[in-house]
């Protein structure tokens, strides 16, 4: 079955497909499960894929925004989820939101026991940047990121029953999507979207359809758990007594290549694969390079 309840009766919607050894696959934040098909279903003969759509998005888009913050609920959804599976044991792809969903598991309820093998892709232990750890989110240029969100923040805030950019006055409008062209400009990746951004703060038909989050009080959600998380999972991961590998950006602005390496070091006799022309989206930017690398990593230690 596609949907699986949760402790507060939603249906969350998780994707399945497959046979033999069984993988569970978790996204990163804006992702819907079909996006990993170019990846997977070449290897639907000898795996199992196990797909959440987190809340909010792809099959699991209507589900209520629950009272606790995004990764916290997040977890509760897996764990609520691997009871009903009924698969003790199994491999884990965790990227990015969904690689700090496994960390929170990890973390406070020994999730770690039921990993047989770990591919961690480009994700920090810590978001915030500190003395004690500079490889939080942006790196040096966290503070300025913390600042934009605030700004977005604010114009949700005071919108608090808006759910789509069309329920925002103009102002409010032109606000937000300034601030997420500072986001985009922020990580100097793509001259693509800041020139979609501009242009639709001249045509307003198009305001709906640049941000990431098309929900107003979601993009409201996971703001707020970014601004307000301050876990380190740094330990968490030693924990993993399982083969470990680390897909790693080279060119990362959002999570430093260098702090993600000194993890990968932590943990005795983790793999580091490192996509030297990609950020944050190795998916994205080495397409044939990730496929390759998924395919060995989910053969290596096959059955």
């Amino acid at each position: 079955m596609p949907y699986y309840q949760m402790p507060d009766g939603e249906q969350l919607f998780v994707r399945r497909y497959g046979q033999g050894q069984p993988v569970l696959v978790l996204s990163g934040l804006g992702m819907q499960s079909w996006q990993w098909h170019p990846f997977l279903y070449p290897h639907h003969k000898k795996f199992e894929f196990i797909i959440p759509d987190w809340r909010g998005f792809g099959g699991s888009k209507y589900c209520k925004i629950p009272n606790s913050d995004a990764i916290s609920s997040h977890w509760k959804d897996i764990e609520a989820l691997l009871p009903q599976l009924n698969i003790p044991k199994f491999k884990v792809i965790a990227y990015s939101m969904g690689a700090t969903t496994a960390m929170h598991g990890m973390q406070y309820s020994q999730f770690y026991h039921s990993i047989q093998q770990y591919l961690h892709i480009d994700q920090t232990p810590k978001i915030t940047t500190d003395q004690s750890w500079p490889f939080g989110l942006f790196g040096q240029k966290h503070a300025t990121f913390i600042e934009i969100l605030q700004h977005i923040s604010q114009v949700l805030k005071a919108n608090p029953d808006a759910k789509a950019m069309q329920d925002l006055s103009s102002t409010d409008r032109k606000r937000l999507l300034n601030s997420w062209l500072a986001f985009i400009d922020l990580q100097a990746s793509s001259k693509v979207t800041p020139f979609l951004i501009k242009q639709a703060l001249k045509y307003p038909r198009l305001q709906a359809h640049v941000l990431p989050i098309q929900r107003l009080d979601y993009l409201s959600w996971y703001i707020h758990n970014y601004l307000e998380h301050k876990e380190d999972y740094r330990v968490a991961l030693t924990q993993l007594n399982c083969p470990v590998t680390f897909f790693i950006g080279a060119e990362s602005t959002l999570y430093p290549a260098e702090g993600q390496q000194q993890i990968a070091r932590s943990i005795p006799q983790a793999q580091q694969v490192i996509f030297q022309k990609s950020g944050h989206t190795p998916l994205l930017s080495e397409p044939m390079k990730f496929a390759s690398e998924i395919g060995h990593f989910l053969n290596q230690y096959s059955a």
